[in-house]
């Protein structure tokens, strides 16, 4: 419970691109007095007041309420994005991962619990218009991202009915960035070998112009700020939609980098992703594109009303930081989060 301290917060996925925003600004908050971050390996990094534990959550043998006792939020973020080749490694990972934390928090008496969600998790939905937390959740079946994170949606359904004394909290994000997180991102989406072409868009005779690719971002800081709002609230519970304006799409790209958008069928790009996927040169699986191409734009009212949050940098700002990351090689002192050089 609370000490006359503060209050003493676990975060899971400490070390990712989401984690290490949310440690870092639960350190600087004076109202927490501990932070304990989970990882599979511990960090050089380490910010005043937080400590450290290495767990794996794919592993059953993992003392999770013990890590957990005592504690007065548990944010859940971990995560494994690869392998898109073995969907029952990240299964293990992601979703028996994710229901041990659940258990473990009712186990240990955590009065809240704030779990990363996605706009992975809603059912296929508009473009031309926002919608609210009551869309649906059924995800996208053929991605394994999208599967993963409906079901656990489903699965929190469960938790709530039968512990109705813990708050619950989903966050739902947009793609989230910053400049720190560029080169852990370039891994898992583009591969260790990415050429650097792709951080130097003015080698890019065009930018594909793809129907259905309009999608929304947010800075991960902004991202963090959400969850520790979230963590610290006495009553927030429930599912909060999380994006900057404006939208994301080839016209806007276009104009940020300065090449000239061009329009491409679906069906070409998804060919050429799927044969460069199917050789695994590219980690990013033919059915995440399938499933970006049908997310729905989210509505954050909730958001700003409830919690007191909004975006602090434009979705353009979001893109400009992320791709000054890409050409310098960004990174931080976690294994996950290490910078690289492209190409």
């Amino acid at each position: 419970m609370s000490s006359t301290t503060g209050s003493r917060i676990v975060v899971t996925g400490a070390t990712g691109n989401v984690g290490t925003s949310v440690v870092r600004l639960l350190s600087e908050d004076p109202e927490v007095g501990t932070v304990l971050g989970l990882a599979r390996r511990i960090p050089g990094w380490s910010p005043a007041k937080t400590e450290w534990a290495a767990v794996d959550l794919a592993s059953e043998q993992s003392d999770l309420a013990g890590h957990f006792a005592g504690a007065d939020a548990v944010i859940h973020l971990a995560w494994a994005f690869q392998p898109t080749h073995d969907p029952a490694t990240t299964w293990r990972t992601n979703v028996l991962g994710s229901i041990r934390v659940f258990d473990a928090v009712a186990e240990a008496g955590v009065p809240a619990l704030v779990h990363a969600s996605s706009v992975g998790a809603y059912s296929p939905g508009p473009k031309n218009h926002a919608v609210d937390e009551s869309w649906p959740t059924h995800g996208w079946p053929d991605a394994a991202y999208c599967r993963e994170k409906a079901y656990l949606e489903r699965t929190l359904d469960t938790f709530e009915r039968d512990h109705p004394g813990v708050r619950v909290v989903r966050m739902r994000p947009a793609f989230l960035f910053k400049r720190e997180s560029a080169s852990e991102q370039r891994r898992i989406f583009g591969g260790r070998f990415l050429p650097g072409p792709a951080a130097r868009p003015e080698l890019l005779p065009f930018l594909p112009d793809i129907p259905g690719l309009r999608v929304q971002a947010l800075h991960t800081d902004d991202a963090a700020h959400a969850y520790r709002l979230a963590a610290r609230s006495k009553d927030a519970r429930g599912a909060f939609n999380l994006a900057a304006e404006p939208p994301v799409d080839a016209a806007l790209l276009g104009e940020l980098i300065g090449v000239r958008p061009r329009r491409l069928p679906r069906t070409a790009a998804r060919s050429a992703i799927a044969a460069a996927w199917g050789l695994r040169l590219l980690p990013a699986s033919p059915h995440l594109f399938d499933a970006v191409l049908r997310l729905p734009l989210m509505d954050c009212t909730r958001a700003r009303a409830e919690l007191g949050w909004r975006a602090t940098r434009t979705a353009t700002e979001v893109l400009e930081e992320f791709l000054r990351g890409l050409q310098e090689g960004a990174g931080t002192d976690t294994v996950p989060m290490r910078g690289r050089k492209v190409g």
